[in-house]
């Protein structure tokens, strides 16, 4: 959550060298705190060794000081009224507050599921590279398992030739058999300049082939981008950035026999592996190892999600990812998906008539 920056308004003060002196009258001493804010507590453009336009922080404990060093006449004794260090005080807590939280490190909420031999899995920090060639590829997956969620992570694909691999973040339930619940976002590479392929599925009791593949609009292997999946008792919503890619709302209450992942808790992983028997030209086009290794890029390893051993707590009203804005997604996202559906999706099951005929086809396709 981003904090709201206080703006004080102040007169002539440009740098701490133009603070002059202030009379101990309550209305100079005032102004003089309110120079001492936008100086000291409020960041200022100044030149120092962070990037262009960024602001530089001043310490707290000097400030202080030259906040109290306001001098007064010899008749009169200097006193600092309450409510300007009331105000000082506030201006440094919502300073402080406005301070975008420390990015999390892989460590804390995930661990190595396979690979991890200081080539395949190689962790720092707040990173991860994933790496595959002939020999392994490798995965991680979250310490806790979870009921529901707002779940993220940003990805950097394989790039070049990478027909044959598979780059993956998915939720996926315990034990992995046949009842398992399974959310998964696979991207399917290809030979050099064909774009990469997004395949979403989403399993329900084991039960899978619900596969959808989109086409990116973009390079994913030349930057960082988010992928999302937001799992309420509501919705299944997979986003690429902030786009939706695949909706799936809860209709379980009303619709007898709709699949809805809602009864176990799920594992967050990702991993980079070998796909060449489907993941490519229906498995014709295979991993070719002299153009490797393929390393995928992994950041963003805060969870906001509900890690229970059962779901019910995670139906809560008071987690903020379960609250009515993410019951339904917005007219504006609705028709940023449609456009998806209408202008990169290029298989969708339910549209697949060799796969299903009027009288077979899944229940949730009627109500998409």
């Amino acid at each position: 959550m981003t904090g709201k920056r206080l703006h004080i308004r102040t007169t002539n003060v440009h740098t701490t060298a133009t603070l002059r002196p202030c009379s101990c009258r309550l209305h100079n001493l005032c102004k003089c705190m309110h120079a001492w804010i936008w100086i000291h507590a409020w960041p200022q453009p100044t030149a120092h060794r962070g990037g262009e336009g960024e602001a530089a922080p001043r310490g707290t404990a000097s400030t202080l000081s030259s906040m109290l060093a306001c001098k007064a006449s010899p008749s009169r004794p200097c006193v600092v009224p309450l409510v300007c260090l009331l105000v000082v005080a506030a201006a440094v807590v919502v300073v402080a507050a406005s301070a975008p939280p420390a990015e999390a490190a892989f460590d804390d909420n995930y661990v190595a599921q396979w690979g991890r031999d200081g080539y395949h899995l190689v962790v720092r920090g707040t990173e991860a590279n994933v790496t595959m060639d002939q020999s392994s590829g490798a995965g991680f997956r979250s310490k806790s398992t979870y009921g529901s969620g707002f779940f993220h992570m940003r990805m950097k694909l394989p790039s070049g030739y990478t027909a044959g691999v598979v780059t993956t973040f998915y939720l996926i339930s315990q034990p992995e058999d046949g009842s398992r619940d399974e959310v998964d976002l696979e991207f399917l590479g290809d030979k050099a300049g064909v774009p990469i392929t997004l395949q979403t599925n989403v399993f329900v009791d084991g039960r899978g082939d619900r596969e959808q593949r989109t086409r990116l609009w973009f390079d994913p292997a030349a930057d960082f981008h988010d992928y999302k999946i937001l799992w309420n008792p509501y919705q299944l919503v997979m986003f690429v950035d902030d786009t939706p890619v695949r909706v799936l709302r809860n209709l379980t209450g009303a619709v007898p026999g709709y699949p809805f992942p809602g009864k176990q808790t799920m594992l967050i992983r990702a991993s980079v592996w070998d796909g060449s028997d489907w993941a490519t030209d229906g498995g014709r086009t295979k991993v070719d190892w002299s153009r490797g290794p393929f390393t995928a890029g992994y950041r963003g390893f805060d969870v906001d999600g509900c890690a229970n051993n059962g779901s019910d707590a995670c139906q809560s009203p008071d987690l903020w990812w379960n609250a009515a804005e993410y019951r339904n997604i917005t007219a504006e996202q609705r028709a940023a998906y449609e456009d998806v559906k209408r202008s990169y999706m290029n298989y969708d099951y339910c549209a697949d008539k060799a796969r299903f005929n009027s009288t077979t086809v899944p229940i949730e396709c009627n109500y998409a």
